[in-house]
């Protein structure tokens, strides 16, 4: 019979480490914006012009950087290389930053299921029953039964 290797789980030192040198990462991020940038292919409308003509690839295309604000889509054009170039770098490192801040949600998860619980004197306080009465009722929960029953 083959027997499978199980990787042994971190230790919580050893997580509370590599997520302090995760955290030392996001000191590093430059200039950040989120978006999209896109190449639009336009026509400029006049009749006589070159791109007017059918099979024509159009003029130089034109790079925009799509967004949303407050539910709403911003579009920013760029006039010059420079410019979309920089863009091209702030969007970049927005992604870095995406990417970060999804390793260090799923390394602050490994941390919080290992870290042992801290044992209290006492049950709940008065105030935390009320609030989770109040929740309970908010969200409908159990309907005044206990939990666990009727199952």
């Amino acid at each position: 019979m083959l027997r499978q290797e199980v990787p042994m789980p971190d230790s919580l030192s050893a997580l509370e480490a590599d997520r302090s040198k995760l955290l030392e990462e996001f000191l590093g991020l430059g200039d950040l914006r989120p978006g999209s940038i896109t190449a639009v292919v336009r026509r400029c409308g006049k009749p006589t012009c070159h791109c007017a003509k059918a099979n024509d690839p159009g003029h130089d295309p034109q790079f925009r950087l799509t967004r949303r604000v407050a539910g709403k889509t911003v579009t920013e054009s760029f006039p010059h290389p420079a410019t979309l170039r920089k863009a091209q770098k702030e969007v970049a490192e927005f992604r870095r930053f995406q990417k970060l801040s999804a390793e260090l949600v799923t390394l602050n998860e490994r941390i919080c299921a290992r870290r042992p619980v801290e044992q209290e004197r006492g049950g709940w306080t008065e105030a935390e029953k009320k609030r989770l009465r109040l929740s309970i009722r908010k969200w409908g929960g159990n309907r005044g039964k206990s939990w666990g029953a009727g199952k």
